[in-house]
């Protein structure tokens, strides 16, 4: 699955609905001081429907990434049937904040992870806000596949 940045298609969106944390003293799970802005990816595979985001987080200082969380929101039965395979592990890995495995982490990785846990996706506002950019980054990739495919049927039928 292919992820691409929501800022890639929603510029202005983004720029305005980009969630960013300040952490003014060394927070008590060894967070330095400073700004973590989480950019949003979603899957831009044709058809795909998991529901997930994943989120890069980028330190201000530094400009370099710090985490990597994929956050699916829906229930461990939608994961095992979207998956067609219902081992936990598997499962687990697919709803709920965790680190990408995949992806590029640093040592504050699991202190980034905590605060989405305790905090960001405590915010239901936030949840349905990412869930609305799910929505209309998915329209948008899959309307772009509808359109390639009637170019594709309209060649064939010339």
């Amino acid at each position: 699955m292919p992820y691409v940045f929501f800022c890639k298609h929603f510029p202005e969106i983004a720029a305005q609905e980009t969630r960013t944390i300040t952490v003014l003293e060394r927070s008590s799970l060894g967070l330095p001081p400073g700004e973590y802005t989480f950019l949003e990816m979603y899957c831009d595979e044709r058809g795909c429907d998991c529901r997930r985001v994943f989120f890069y987080v980028v330190s201000s200082s530094k400009r370099e990434v710090k985490a990597v969380i994929a956050y699916g929101w829906e229930s461990p039965e939608f994961y095992a049937r979207w998956m067609g395979d219902d081992d936990p592990e598997i499962i687990k890995k697919l709803e709920g904040p965790v680190l990408n495995m995949g992806s590029p982490q640093s040592i504050l990785a699991p202190a980034i992870l905590k605060i989405v846990k305790d905090l960001i996706l405590q915010d239901t506002i936030y949840i349905e806000r990412i869930k609305r950019h799910y929505s209309i980054f998915r329209d948008k990739i899959d309307r772009k596949q509808r359109v390639k495919r009637g170019r594709r049927k309209k060649k064939r039928t010339k």
